[in-house]
């Protein structure tokens, strides 16, 4: 039998039916692995600056790598250009797969450095790139459309792990980021400029294009600060009547018990005196021999104007390396009654982390519960 009539024999029945059935139960095997998939990632991956998590992210890129080049290899010859025929129809499942995997490491990874409230088009970009993988095998045959959502997760894997290489977070590590990002696709599409030349001179003009709006995209959102800080995280916060330092990092403080169901609260209640201190504590994590500064910036809402003011902004040096965070903490007096927050910012003003509280007079000492924070 010559090579080419082996190849092109029939496959077996078993193979129709396993592929029958899979594409019959895709939507409720792929919404399982969504939510299976995102709820194991936030439970087993720990840090950002862990070899075995970086090693995940970057070995599933590789197979995604692999999967668009093979994919992208010759032409598909179903009678529906949505329908992949052959091998096509596991690479484009395999490919979808493995990028799930990979936007919610990085939907996990950033949300615990950012916030909603001071992150939103990020995470709304993340989020919708992560959900629309569920219903998006027909759009994986688009060389466009792997090469964009393969840029996007190679530029949102250097953003972290820059600064983890060069234990620092800065301008210039999210410039290295994108001049790195760049590179690579670069290299990655001249790998398929010769193994699938027919597919990348068809899609040359939106490739380019679908480059330009991403990297141009990502830069917008970092310089408004909509980009979290990662690797920077919170670790742990909150707002204290009374604190007392016994060494360093391992404090003594004590708070008004917000009640059972201080978990759905937006801001703690504090009761004080006229001219009684607030104290702010925040743990940061930051890699292993990262140093940087953050800052407590204090804010009060003004009902007039519906802008919260700036009261004080205090710098505070972080250390990296420590599980838990690294403790520090500022302290504010003369505090009026009203709604105040303490925004835990980078020097550049990305927000790490927010505590809101309500500032009220106290008719008579609150009960204080006291807690060690180690």
């Amino acid at each position: 039998m010559e090579p080419w009539e082996y190849r092109r024999k029939p496959k077996p029945r078993r193979f129709w039916r396993i592929r029958d059935w899979y594409a019959r139960s895709e939507r409720t095997l792929s919404s399982l692995s969504l939510f299976g998939g995102f709820t194991f990632d936030a439970l087993t991956l720990r840090r950002v600056d862990m070899f075995w998590e970086n090693f995940w992210v970057v070995a599933h890129l590789l197979i995604v790598g692999i999967c668009i080049v093979l994919v992208n290899i010759r032409e598909n010859k179903g009678p529906n250009p949505n329908e992949p025929v052959g091998y096509h129809f596991w690479l484009a499942n395999i490919m979808q797969f493995f990028f799930g995997g990979i936007l919610s490491t990085f939907l996990v990874f950033y949300f615990r450095s950012g916030t909603i409230a001071a992150s939103w088009p990020f995470f709304l970009i993340l989020a919708a790139a992560f959900l629309s993988n569920e219903n998006a095998k027909s759009r994986y045959l688009r060389l466009t459309f792997q090469i964009s959502l393969f840029f996007l997760s190679v530029y949102a894997f250097a953003i972290y792990i820059v600064p983890v290489i060069m234990h620092t977070l800065s301008q210039t590590t999210f410039l290295i980021a994108g001049v790195a990002s760049l590179a690579f696709i670069g290299l990655f599409l001249l790998i398929l400029r010769f193994t699938a030349r027919e597919k990348f001179v068809k899609s040359r003009t939106p490739l380019f294009l679908a480059i330009i709006i991403i990297f141009a995209g990502m830069n917008a959102l970092y310089f408004f600060n909509f980009i979290p800080p990662i690797p920077l995280s919170l670790k742990d916060s909150g707002i204290y009547q009374t604190f007392i330092v016994n060494a360093p990092g391992r404090y003594t403080a004590a708070a008004e018990s917000q009640g059972p169901f201080a978990f759905f609260k937006l801001a703690d209640d504090v009761h004080i005196a006229p001219g009684e201190p607030i104290y702010a504590y925040s743990a940061i994590f930051s890699p292993n021999n990262f140093s940087t500064t953050i800052i407590h910036e204090w804010q009060e809402y003004d009902p007039q104007s519906h802008a919260w003011i700036t009261k004080s902004r205090v710098a505070l040096p972080v250390t990296g390396g420590r599980e838990g965070g690294y403790h520090t903490f500022s302290v504010n007096e003369n505090l009026e009654p009203g709604a105040w927050r303490v925004n835990v910012e980078t020097e550049r003003g990305e927000v790490i982390g927010r505590m809101n509280f309500n500032v009220a007079y106290a008719v008579e000492e609150p009960a204080l519960q006291t807690i060690e924070i180690n």
